[in-house]
């Protein structure tokens, strides 16, 4: 092919690409795939509806997978497909023991080195029991999203009657600076009861955005810790991780903005000059509560 060829070409397409972007012709719409399914936290609600604001407000295409028959089913999520053809993965899991086959599905979608969006329950998204053939899944949190490798140990929480402060991390980082954080209040208030992550994670190349104070702490040992992060995980893609979650976290807006601007971080693309206004997320906290009858 001579090099006339490569260059005409190369003409069209750049003439196409400006052609679209001054005239607003339709391009495509990133996809984003939410993979929900945990016992307590309602995210099989509330993801949906973060989900609906982007297809309406944001212009990007959306899915929503969740956990079958409800939130308890650890053993199906139906459709793990749909993340071959995912620009960004937004993960709420916790305790899944996924069969082989849908767990390939997520280590190829982590291992293409796309980007993840992941919260709270997800440190600890797998308990496969001891010995069997995907245990190491349960430690995925530390390769994957610069989080502990499961619960217990020095992975644990200030207590259900607890709840957090959180601020702006003004140590060591141009946190405040950070587009992830355009619109967020220095300082707000969430229902969830802080997770303990310190000191050894995030990892130090992490950027920790934001900080958490547990207020009336049920343990006395209660200290500063990081409840959201950004970071390259091992296959070189981005994360956006946030040990925040309670369903009344999400009606806080701060939560809201912190979350809109970070998918659209995600992605490679620049948070949202205009707020396009808080979302209504009216969820309740169901804690872990048995499956209905029939399912």
């Amino acid at each position: 092919m001579n090099g006339k060829f490569l260059l005409a070409n190369c003409v069209v397409a750049l003439s196409f690409a400006a052609f679209a972007f001054f005239t607003g012709f339709p391009q495509a719409r990133p996809h984003v795939v939410f993979v929900t399914g945990d016992h307590e936290y309602s995210s099989e609600e509330t993801m949906p509806i973060v989900a609906a604001e982007l297809e309406k407000r944001y212009g990007m295409r959306t899915t929503v997978l969740r956990s079958y028959p409800d939130e308890n089913a650890e053993e199906d999520i139906p459709g793990l497909e749909a993340l071959s053809k995912a620009d960004l993965a937004v993960f709420y899991l916790r305790w899944r023991r996924l069969p082989k086959e849908q767990v390939e599905h997520i280590r190829k979608y982590l291992d293409s080195g796309k980007p993840v969006v992941a919260f709270r329950t997800t440190t600890h998204a797998f308990n496969y029991p001891k010995g069997h053939e995907l245990e190491k899944w349960n430690a995925f949190a530390a390769d994957y999203l610069g989080a502990p490798p499961g619960w217990g140990g020095e992975h644990y929480h200030y207590g259900h009657t607890s709840s957090t402060d959180v601020m702006i991390n003004n140590q060591g980082t141009s946190a405040a600076n950070d587009p992830i954080l355009a619109g967020v209040d220095k300082s707000f208030h969430v229902r969830s009861w802080l997770y303990h992550v310190a000191p050894n994670y995030p990892p130090g190349d992490a950027k920790r955005l934001l900080i958490g104070r547990a207020v009336d702490p049920e343990r006395k040992d209660a200290v500063d810790n990081p409840v959201a992060w950004t970071w390259k995980n091992k296959a070189g893609g981005r994360v956006f991780m946030t040990t925040l979650g309670h369903p009344e976290d999400f009606q806080v807006e701060s939560v809201q903005r912190l979350i809109i601007n970070a998918i659209h971080w995600a992605l490679g693309k620049p948070a949202p000059t205009k707020w396009a206004g808080k979302i209504n997320i009216d969820v309740k906290y169901h804690g872990i509560r048995k499956t209905a009858p029939g399912k």
